[in-house]
């Protein structure tokens, strides 16, 4: 399931260079996880029932388009592949007129809450990558 989330850049996100700070692109795009798995029904409390955490330890990105403060932009997120214990989220962001500013894999792994160690993805978050297998 592709899930977007539209955000409007703030003055505290611009850097010395007039443009979006490259951190911030980051958090970007853990905001948009956050809207993915809130939607797809995976929040933190479920996850926790559970009995796992997810940790992101790869994140590949390209900056392609400066942003600037007032720019409406999306993020979207969908499911690219997984793993037995991680799984990969494409993510893209782009600005009002549909240009491609950046795009990310990020990979994030399943961990057993108690033995903080590494767990085999859970049913309902394997349901969702299903058709991209």
């Amino acid at each position: 399931m592709e899930v977007r989330l539209d955000i409007i850049v703030r003055s505290t996100e611009i850097d010395v260079n007039g443009h979006v700070n490259n951190a911030k692109y980051l958090e970007y795009l853990e905001w948009g996880r956050e809207e993915w798995y809130d939607t797809v029904g995976l929040s933190y409390q479920i996850f926790t029932s559970l009995g796992v955490q997810t940790v992101t330890v790869n994140i590949n990105i390209n900056y392609r388009k400066e942003c600037k403060q007032g720019d409406k932009l999306s993020i979207v997120t969908r499911p690219e592949k997984m793993g037995r214990t991680s799984f990969v989220l494409k993510q893209e962001l782009y600005n009002e007129t549909g240009e491609l500013c950046a795009d990310a894999i990020v990979t994030s792994v399943t961990m057993d809450i108690q033995s903080r160690k590494s767990r085999e993805v859970p049913e309902p978050l394997q349901k969702l990558f299903i058709n991209k297998q």
